[in-house]
């Protein structure tokens, strides 16, 4: 099982196969580099040296108790292409996977070929999902409900309360069943790290650093996501930006997973230089 040890100490978890440029996978929270070997990895190892590893706190990797903002897990990539001799990658990043290589890019421009942004949320926009009414929540507790598990009607916007329940579900719902993951350690993440409060938290990459960043990025969305106002922001301020919309699915937050060939087919059109 290899490792790197950043500079702080913590090891992270990766997986490095195939042949080609440089192209760095980054899973969100709660998930693991298994969200990308299910399908996509595989599918891109004939045109890419592709390289997936688990976040600090998830799946392999240590758990230190705090350190889970974007800053610091853009700053934990940095070391871990520092360590496996890439001097620039292709980012693609799921969910907050996306806002870590948005990081980077901002952070350091001569690192990144491109990013790929799958579903990022961005810190510096959670007060658009902070709102009681955001449609996400209602989503999240639709998924929570038709697994059987009833959300109390104060707990609706609250993000530790669902993270917690969409852990504890005896069997993993929607498009995460079938995703290899240790809910104990999960419940560990929550419970013993700064995780939820590092989620939040905005640090270098203000909205009006936006505009700053150099580097081509292509947004890939799904029609219909609760994300969609990341997304529109995105589109309207970043200087190298395109847009892919992917099919319109029953989930929607989960392209990777609930359509990965369809990911797969733009990452490769899409990541060549």
């Amino acid at each position: 099982m290899p490792k790197i040890e950043l500079p702080s100490g913590v090891r992270l978890h990766y997986q490095r196969s195939g042949e080609g440029d440089p192209l760095v996978l980054i899973h969100g929270l709660t998930g693991n580099l298994a969200v990308w070997h299910l399908h996509i990895a595989p599918a891109l190892r004939d045109d890419f040296d592709v390289v997936t590893y688990d976040l600090r706190g998830h799946g392999y990797s240590d758990m230190p108790p705090s350190g889970y903002s974007a800053d610091d897990m853009a700053g934990d990539l940095r070391h871990l292409l520092d360590a496996l001799d890439i001097e620039r990658a292709v980012l693609v990043g799921h969910s907050f996977g996306a806002d870590v290589a948005l990081y980077l890019a901002h952070a350091h421009p001569e690192r990144v070929e491109q990013v790929i942004a799958i579903e990022g949320a961005l810190p510096a926009m959670v007060h658009e999902r902070n709102r009681d009414d955001w449609e996400g929540w209602g989503h999240w507790v639709e998924m929570l409900e038709r697994s059987g598990f009833e959300v109390p009607p104060e707990r609706r916007s609250d993000v530790r309360f669902l993270l917690r329940s969409s852990l504890e579900l005896p069997k993993k719902w929607g498009p995460l069943n079938g995703l290899p993951r240790n809910a104990a350690k999960y419940l560990r993440l929550l419970d013993e790290t700064t995780l939820v409060d590092d989620y939040e938290r905005v640090g270098t990459l203000t909205l009006d650093r936006l505009p700053h960043i150099d580097v081509p990025v292509v947004l890939m969305w799904t029609a219909g996501s609760t994300f969609q106002h990341t997304h529109d922001h995105l589109l309207a301020t970043l200087p190298k930006v395109r847009s892919i919309l992917l099919p319109e699915t029953e989930w929607g937050h989960f392209g990777p997973l609930e359509q990965p060939e369809v990911v797969a087919a733009h990452i490769r059109s899409v990541g060549r230089r």
